[in-house]
């Protein structure tokens, strides 16, 4: 049987990390053609001498270099590239099959977009890739007979929970609602009068996952939920009425599909990204992902509650955004990436991470996201009324 090329985005990341321990453990079915990173060249290094793949590609040019040197030192047969286009030309590969869009935030926009129109299976996990261009992906996706698979643990559950034909819509197949569960971070019950004192370490350190410092803030915020609202809106072609995000502490039901008769189809598993990685990328077969079994006995009780929107007020913000349409994704994503960048740079405190992004999409206008060029431009302007807006109020948001 022949291997399946495989290409990652962000290989050195926690989804990189993951998806070659996943392929790790399925040598004969499938190998690995690319890698990329940003500018951690030992442990790039280390993966290619375990993967040997055919390309390997360094943003960061000063680290390239230094990559090209270990890799020529070593005998090692890895062809390195240098800078963000090289992503785009790894994306489109001849001897790729899968890409495992892993690269997080704005960034991964263009090779992802590259990648769907190259006609490639796409397994997406940068979700801010699709909220940012919205549509224009998937009329891509369509146009050259992609395939796009989410692997967000709650979007890969919504998938594996609905029937196979939910692009005629979901009131055609009789779904109901969409249950988008999230364990509410680390910051679910703390004092509200608290927020505000919170470091990045603790911001961090999420009960349930282990993630990126950048998609970990997001869960302390809730607005990688509200992100995920917007990205599901797309993915499944629904409103934001037909999606009702649910604070689930234990991590264990991963979402839910509600439907007419009364029935809720659940996906449970452990919390563990090895377990939608397996099932994007074997599918619609099914593979040993290497995750332990789920323990009935020792999960105990399953909680639920309702998210505090005094507590969360970028679910607000993301929803709004969702009803929008347009650019205004866009504008939230871009001015959320930048605010998190100061608060984990202790340039703002926490709660401001919220009334940052909040004061930059009320100052920027949505328009249609009728092409790419109108999404980055929007982008530009989002990122510097955020940076604007760090720089002339710093003297009264220190920590």
């Amino acid at each position: 049987m022949k291997r399946e090329g495989i290409a990652i985005l962000g290989s050195t990341g926690s989804i990189g990390l993951s998806t070659l321990d996943v392929l790790r453990q399925h040598a004969d079915r499938y190998r690995v053609v690319a890698l990329t990173a940003f500018s951690q060249v030992e442990r790039l290094f280390e993966q290619i001498r375990e993967f040997r793949p055919e390309v390997a590609v360094m943003v960061d040019e000063a680290a390239a270099e230094r990559l090209v040197d270990k890799v020529r030192k070593a005998g090692l047969a890895t062809r390195v590239l240098a800078g963000a286009a090289a992503l785009g030309e790894v994306a489109v590969m001849e001897a790729v099959d899968q890409i495992m869009a892993a690269i997080v935030g704005a960034a991964g926009l263009l090779p992802t977009l590259a990648a769907a129109e190259a006609g490639k299976r796409i397994l997406l996990a940068n979700k801010e890739a699709l909220v940012m261009s919205g549509s224009l992906l998937l009329e891509a996706v369509q146009r050259s007979g992609a395939r796009l698979l989410p692997i967000d643990s709650e979007h890969n559950a919504i998938f594996q929970c609905l029937p196979a034909h939910f692009e005629r819509g979901l009131g055609q197949v009789g779904v109901q609602e969409i249950l988008l569960t999230g364990s509410g971070g680390p910051f679910r019950e703390l004092p509200l009068e608290d927020l505000a004192h919170v470091t990045p370490d603790q911001a961090c350190a999420h009960p349930n996952w282990s993630m990126g410092r950048k998609i970990s803030v997001d869960s302390a915020t809730m607005m990688n939920k509200g992100l995920e609202l917007i990205e599901a809106c797309l993915l499944f072609q629904t409103t934001p009425d037909r999606i009702r995000i649910v604070v689930h502490p234990q991590s264990v039901i991963h979402s839910m599909v509600q439907y007419v008769d009364g029935s809720v189809l659940a996906q449970l598993g452990q919390p563990d990204m090895r377990t939608p990685i397996a099932h994007a990328l074997a599918w619609p077969e099914r593979m040993s992902a290497g995750v332990e079994p789920l323990d009935f006995y020792r999960v105990g009780n399953l909680e639920f509650q309702a998210p505090d929107p005094e507590r969360f007020p970028a679910l607000r913000l993301a929803e709004n955004a969702a009803r929008h349409g347009g650019t205004a994704p866009a504008i939230l994503n871009a001015a959320n990436e930048v605010a998190v960048a100061a608060f984990l740079e202790g340039r703002i405190r926490f709660t401001q991470i919220a009334e940052l992004v909040e004061d930059v999409v009320n100052r920027i206008a949505a328009t249609s996201a009728t092409d790419l060029d109108t999404i980055l431009a929007v982008d530009r302007r989002a990122r510097a009324a955020a940076r604007d807006w760090i720089t002339h109020r710093s003297e009264d948001r220190h920590p």
